[in-house]
């Protein structure tokens, strides 16, 4: 199964580049630094190396937390190189790891590119964020003895069911972990159908919830706030994706008519989108400023479009609500942590197939409320900016459910020191 799954891989190359050339019309760097995608990864002066590899942005805040903790108990023992397989991902390890590890792209995965990457950089562990299954990777590592780690492991029901689809190499896949470190016991449970061993098994809880955004993100957050007026309610509408930026203006519209100062930041999830959101602000005539551009914010100004990568946890200390899209429509959410963190009530559509178990914790706390479409959002809205204590009381349920939760990042370091054990 795996001979053909590469055979195939070889023969849709071609396309995978076109691909990064197709993808770098709106982002540069989709066409530089082509050879590490073939494994020629930066030649590293270390004898031992850990591998931490988080596909892009969500993996990597997720994996943020962790790597300080491991540079923190041993660094310079070891040291850590991050693989991310987007620029927005590689410019957030840059941002939150700077020089403290090395990043490159994460090698294609064929047997020549693992194998190259593994050699080059002598890849003593490899830890996984999150929902990779690569099978020559796998395969490769646990040939060369070199322990695998799957952290913070999540697999939605749908996920799971397209594995059931390959169950043979998935269960191959599964063998390849020396520990599967699953976020909740669902995801556990699909992990054992689909073939895991249950000694390898260990329910962790989510690593984000151990996520902590340093003070001078929240400071530089209140100076936007400032900027916007202490006296003008902000809602960020965050990692919008294609449908859902509609949706939000359309709701905007509707709540300016009763509160007409409301300020509306925008942070689309991806880069590419940025240029046709700004159009769409401007043809519903609202006066957008943007961040990139650091255009002033005043008193006429409508919108904050945020078109930079990195900076969404700082941007979201400046709202007083938060929307968390890739929920209106059918994408499976994103990261509700990051708005709870910073106490902020939190409104998200139905679709959250990725998070459920998160989702369901905030709504069961009463911190997190679902919207289906415009006119949901305008109500929501409109409620929580008429009533101070309301927002506060909704805001510190949030903060108190992240609290509770803590604790998956010391478990996460102790399943890693038990692989270590094996090098």
């Amino acid at each position: 199964m795996r001979l053909i799954y590469t055979f195939i891989y070889y023969l849709i190359m071609p396309f995978v580049l076109i691909r990064l050339l197709w993808r770098s019309r709106h982002t540069s760097e989709y066409r530089k630094r082509w050879s590490e995608r073939f494994g020629y990864a930066p030649c590293t002066i270390y004898k031992k190396n850990i591998w931490i590899h988080a596909v892009s942005v969500g993996e990597t805040i997720a994996a943020i937390p962790l790597v300080n903790a491991l540079i923190k108990q041993y660094h310079p023992h070891y040291h850590f190189i991050v693989t991310t397989t987007t620029p927005t991902g590689s410019e957030l390890v840059k941002k939150h790891l700077k020089n403290r590890v090395t990043h490159t792209y994460a090698p294609f995965d064929v047997p020549t590119a693992v194998s190259r990457f593994l050699k080059r950089a002598n890849i003593k562990l490899c830890i996984i964020m999150e929902t990779e299954l690569w099978p020559n990777l796998l395969t490769i590592c646990n040939k060369q003895k070199i322990p695998i780690l799957l952290a913070n492991g999540r697999l939605s029901e749908q996920s799971s069911k397209r594995y059931q689809l390959i169950h043979r190499l998935t269960k191959q896949m599964l063998g390849a972990y020396h520990t599967v470190a699953a976020q909740g016991v669902l995801d556990g449970e699909r992990y054992l159908q689909l073939g895991l061993d249950p000694r390898k098994l260990v329910i962790t809880g989510n690593i984000k919830f151990d996520l902590e955004i340093p003070a001078e993100l929240i400071e530089q957050g209140k100076i936007i706030k400032q900027q916007i007026g202490i006296e003008r309610r902000a809602l960020i509408a965050a990692s919008t994706h294609e449908g859902e930026d509609a949706i939000i203006l359309a709701a905007f519209k509707k709540i300016r008519a009763e509160i007409p100062n409301l300020f509306l930041i925008l942070a689309p999830r991806h880069p590419d989108r940025f240029q046709k959101i700004a159009e769409l602000c401007k043809q519903m005539h609202f006066e957008t400023a943007l961040r990139s551009q650091q255009t002033p914010i005043t008193t006429t100004t409508d919108i904050l479009l945020v078109d930079t990568i990195g900076e969404l946890q700082m941007i979201y200390a400046a709202a007083d609500i938060a929307f968390v899209g890739g929920s209106l429509v059918p994408v499976g959410g994103h990261n509700l942590i990051e708005p709870a963190v910073l106490g902020l009530p939190i409104l998200t559509g139905p679709h959250l197939h990725n998070f459920t178990e998160i989702s369901k914790l905030l709504q069961n706390a009463g911190a997190a409320q679902i919207v289906n479409h415009a006119k949901d959002i305008a109500d929501a809205v409109i409620a929580l900016c008429s009533a101070k204590e309301l927002r506060e009381k909704i805001g510190k349920c949030a903060k108190e459910t992240i609290e509770t939760n803590r604790g998956a990042l010391q478990k996460h370091l102790e399943c890693i020191e038990r692989c270590l054990i094996l090098i």
